[in-house]
């Protein structure tokens, strides 16, 4: 099946102003509004407390979002589980129900209960355990009695673990999960929740970590990919490839904004997948036209890269269209997760076939025009220092 007639040369650089200029301003609007209105990020990055749970009763999406809101829960997410009936995925912002500085206040509450030194108190992050450690034997008891005072609740009994002479204890406590799903039963009788099939929680500084980690992921595969094609080509088409990597990446990221969907560890995998994708295409046509300047010596670098393109046009439109309706049913019939990484893999295929024709090969053209004037401009500033070096030869004599 050929869409593109062989052997004809279509003037694909006669729009690239147009396009690449589209291009900057889709970018420009992009960055913008990653500050506002801004990603919404998943419980990856921005912290949370995650729970599959299944209901005993119906249940709408709708109406347990509404309970959660009047419960006082922070943006909650609920999410249909298809295979599942009456079965979601509840994300909510909170991570714990302890008020800040409960460490102190535990560990003032057991000095005051306890005979023993308090050496150390540590409160998991997401309030769903505490670890005490003493200078000596503790009553059990007597450590429950104090977790209570200082506003703790304590899910099960207090235990001792460690070796003999190291003296630590911990406990479970009461969790955002635990402290939903006991309202939620009081709430809905008899279509009460049963026991959550999972429970996921991150601390909002290890969401932060998690960003910073995914952002030099993003920076370094680019980085990398930056020096494979200055070796593989010319440093003049370097430039091309990286700011087209970075045109696609920014732009399918843009359009998560937009669409205000879940951006989580699951998207920048896709994102990667999306840069490795656009840069094998646009090696492809890179390829072709390193071929092309060796065979077509009497023309330009513009003509090149049209020739070069519409030889290889037909192999990227069918690569891109095979590529995407394999996706579509997945992101048709798939689960949320598997939704949106196909909906980021489309949004992003489709950009990087556009920007291997309209960005990396533009940019390429401008940047060998900037190293050949160049070349011509070192050329000219020798050719006017002779003269001056024989004149001076000559006056010496």
């Amino acid at each position: 099946m050929e869409f593109f007639k062989p052997g004809v040369a279509y003037d694909f650089m006669k729009y690239r102003n147009q396009a690449v200029g589209a291009s900057l301003l889709v970018c420009v609007l992009a960055a913008a509004s990653l500050f506002w209105p801004g990603l919404n990020y998943g419980i990856d990055f921005s912290g949370g407390t995650e729970l599959q749970v299944q209901f005993q009763g119906h249940i709408e999406s709708s109406e347990l979002r509404e309970l959660l809101v009047d419960l006082h829960f922070e943006s909650p997410d609920v999410i249909a589980v298809p295979e599942h009936e009456d079965t979601y995925i509840i994300r909510v912002r909170e991570t714990t129900t302890l008020p800040e500085g409960i460490d102190e206040t535990i560990a003032s509450q057991l000095g005051e209960a306890l005979d023993v030194e308090t050496l150390a108190v540590r409160v998991s992050p997401g309030g769903d355990k505490v670890s005490i450690r003493f200078a000596g034997d503790a009553d059990l008891a007597a450590i429950g009695t104090a977790l209570t005072a200082a506003g703790v609740q304590v899910r099960g009994d207090v235990r001792r673990f460690g070796p003999e002479g190291d003296h630590r204890y911990e406990a479970d406590l009461v969790g955002v999960a635990d402290h939903m799903l006991a309202q939620l039963t009081d709430r809905l009788g008899d279509r009460a929740p049963r026991e959550p099939d999972r429970v996921e929680w991150v601390g909002p500084r290890a969401g932060q970590q998690l960003r910073y980690a995914a952002l030099r992921a993003l920076l370094y595969s680019i980085a990398f990919i930056m020096v494979y094609v200055a070796f593989r080509f010319d440093l003049r088409f370097a430039p091309g490839g990286i700011i087209a990597l970075l045109h696609d990446a920014l732009f399918t990221v843009g359009v998560f904004v937009i669409a205000q969907r879940e951006f989580n560890l699951t998207i920048v995998a896709a994102l990667l997948t999306i840069i490795g994708y656009s840069i094998n295409d646009t090696i492809v046509v890179f390829d072709r036209i390193r071929e092309n300047l060796g065979r077509y010596r009497d023309k330009n670098l513009r003509e090149i890269i049209n020739i070069s393109t519409s030889q290889t046009i037909g192999r990227t439109i069918m690569t891109s269209v095979m590529t995407m309706l394999s996706i579509t049913p997945f992101m048709i019939w798939g689960t949320a997760t598997i939704r949106d990484i196909s909906f980021t893999m489309l949004v992003g295929f489709a950009i990087g076939t556009y920007s291997s024709i309209y960005v990396a090969a533009p940019i390429t053209e401008w940047m060998d025009t900037y190293f050949r004037r160049r070349g011509e401009e070192a050329k000219a500033r020798a050719a006017a220092a002779k003269p001056t070096t024989r004149s001076s030869r000559g006056a010496r004599a």
